[in-house]
């Protein structure tokens, strides 16, 4: 009686052919950016590579069903793109989503193929119906040798990256911007909505967002108020009182958000009260930011921060000689080598009589 094998599961080995599998990542703020992509190498071909190897144009392949495939941009299976969230790629826009990249390589232009169709082997079924991008770009030639293709992050920016793809002698760059605000907004307002909307800190983090970049003001401005109000949710601390006044400032109802802010400095610690005074300076409200360091030294004496809030304070208000006193006050308390280097530095500015804010 001969025993029954189970079916054969197939061994994992490296991919074949030698080319390696890769894959990058990079975020553009929230946005994740991943080429996944197998790379040749050059194996002597040099000179070889571009016009040749990499066939310039669309031309039938002799496989598949397309007639006019372009280049791969890499070897064996699909090269693929994938965004988290929209883009602009080379200012025009791009939904989220997993892409087939794709190359209609010329001797001096190159047009980048973001094709909705991501799961095929090469460009040899690549269909133009499924583009949904289309950019044309430069390519930077004479580079330095890369035996291997790669695909590069370059140029990164808060908002914006360059995707760069180099082999041989030979760079192919895009440029990959996001709305990083916008999608920041867009991040906030799905988590407000889960698990983390159960805290007021929570949504005064978001109302402050906002009011630093000064966008979305009247959405924020209802984040702070249930942070302070919100069933279940709300708490009045100053964090939350005070976000709301400042919003309140910005959509200018002055009035209101003194108020608030009457009811929450008693509620302040130290470096709240010390930010808030930096604040008003920024804010070019030179005598309001002096009442509220002095009101800080009065609760917390000859202690470092409020002594360095009066420094700055008569500063603002062009009293040299006060802010001096009160700069020699903090360096005999300042608490490391550090903060010391600045106080110094700071003493320094006002000896020649500058403002130190």
């Amino acid at each position: 009686m001969t025993a029954q094998l189970p079916g054969f599961a197939q061994l994992t080995f490296p991919a074949d052919g030698g080319n390696k599998k890769a894959s990058v990542t990079e975020y553009i703020g929230l946005t994740n950016v991943t080429i996944d992509y197998d790379r040749p190498a050059v194996k002597g071909r040099e000179g070889k590579i571009w016009g040749q190897l990499v066939h310039f144009g669309y031309k039938d392949l002799g496989f598949g069903t397309s007639k006019q495939a372009p280049w791969r941009a890499g070897a064996n299976e699909n090269t693929t793109i994938s965004f988290s969230t929209d883009v602009m790629v080379e200012g025009k826009p791009l939904a989220a989503g997993t892409y087939g990249l794709m190359m209609g390589v010329e001797e001096n232009e190159v047009t980048v193929i973001f094709s909705k169709t991501s799961t095929s082997w090469g460009s040899y079924f690549y269909d133009p119906k499924d583009d949904a991008l289309r950019v044309t770009v430069k390519p930077v030639k004479n580079q330095p040798m890369v035996e291997r293709l790669k695909y590069e992050f370059t140029d990164e920016t808060d908002s914006s990256a360059v995707i760069a793809l180099m082999w041989e002698t030979w760079k192919i760059p895009f440029t990959v911007t996001v709305d990083v605000v916008q999608t920041q907004l867009a991040s906030l307002r799905n988590e407000l909505r889960g698990e983390k909307g159960f805290r007021a800190e929570a949504y005064q983090q978001a109302a402050a967002y906002c009011a630093d970049r000064n966008v979305n003001l009247d959405e924020a401005l209802r984040w702070a108020d249930y942070a302070i109000n919100g069933q279940f949710v709300g708490q009045k601390t100053f964090g939350t009182l005070s976000t709301k006044a400042r919003l309140l400032t910005m959509t200018g109802k002055q009035a209101e958000a003194d108020a608030l802010m009457k009811e929450a400095l008693p509620m302040a610690n130290e470096q709240e009260y010390y930010q808030y005074g930096r604040q008003l300076i920024r804010q070019k409200k030179a005598k309001e930011a002096l009442e509220v360091f002095q009101s800080l030294a009065k609760k917390n004496p000859n202690v470092f921060l409020s002594n360095m809030g009066l420094m700055r304070a008569y500063s603002a208000v062009g009293d040299y000689k006060a802010a001096a006193d009160w700069g020699k006050k903090a360096l005999a308390l300042a608490p490391d080598a550090n903060n010391k280097a600045n106080v110094e530095r700071l003493l320094q500015q006002l000896a020649q009589g500058k403002d130190v804010n």
